[in-house]
């Protein structure tokens, strides 16, 4: 697992928190569908890196 992975899955992970966060003090749905679309993003990036499908 190299640095760039770490830090995509960190990322992913701090954005998913945030999600959370954001649902909890109810703003603005397109805020929340952002965050949570670049969540996914990330954590599938690092994932994916992981596994050797994508370099």
């Amino acid at each position: 697992m190299t640095g760039l992975n770490t830090v995509l899955i960190l990322v992913g992970l701090f954005l998913a928190g945030g999600v959370y966060s954001f649902i909890k003090q109810k703003l603005p749905v397109g805020v929340i569908v952002l965050l949570a679309l670049s969540s996914v993003f990330c954590l599938a990036a690092g994932i994916l890196r992981i596994q050797g499908l994508w370099t």
